[in-house]
């Protein structure tokens, strides 16, 4: 919450944002990914940084995402990379992953639960003036046998691992938080 209300109240910037050097303080009993190709590992890879400035962006994460190629796909559009980089850069996490002893998981990166709903995003990208708004990754919630389908370039037992294994150990990491407890509180007037 502190966090949360620091981002909103004291670094915000357009959106709510929070310094590293803040989560680094209040990192205690949180779990921290890498993110999308907007993350800090992600744009370290596709830049080309060295192994060892990779395996040092890699070890703050408590864990390491990949996420299908489609949610990567501008990147092809723009001609900054191929479909065959997209695996490759994949494939680099994975193997960051396996040398850090840090678990990979597939993610799918949901801004909406079903493929039909990309209208409502492409409405807001749209009003937000990105012009390639039309142009939507398909976002959506993923069921298991799509994500393993999508990653069956890394072998079936890694699909397996960064698909099912992985994520429900970081399921079974977090706790139940109730921010609200059940029950009406209404006010008590005499």
């Amino acid at each position: 919450y502190k966090l949360i209300s620091y981002a909103h109240l004291k670094y915000f910037y357009r959106k709510p944002r929070i310094p590293k050097s803040e989560l680094i303080k209040h990192r205690e009993g949180l779990i921290i990914g890498s993110a999308c190709e907007a993350g800090q590992l992600f744009r370290a890879i596709t830049s080309g940084k060295p192994w060892a400035e990779l395996k040092d962006i890699a070890s703050f994460y408590d864990y390491l995402e990949i996420q299908p190629l489609g949610n990567n796909e501008f990147m092809i559009r723009n001609g900054s990379a191929t479909r065959e980089d997209l695996i490759k850069y994949n494939r680099t996490v994975v193997r960051l992953g396996e040398e850090l002893n840090l678990p990979v998981v597939a993610t799918c990166d949901v801004h909406f639960i079903d493929p039909q709903d990309e209208i409502y995003r492409r409405i807001i990208m749209a009003g937000n003036g990105f012009p390639d708004a039309d142009e939507q990754a398909p976002l959506y919630l993923r069921t298991t046998e799509e994500m393993l389908e999508e990653f069956a370039y890394l072998g079936e037992d890694v699909a397996k691992e960064v698909v099912i294994d992985n994520p429900n150990m970081i399921a079974d990491m977090v706790d139940v938080l109730k921010p609200v407890p059940d029950g009406k509180f209404p006010p008590n007037i005499e």
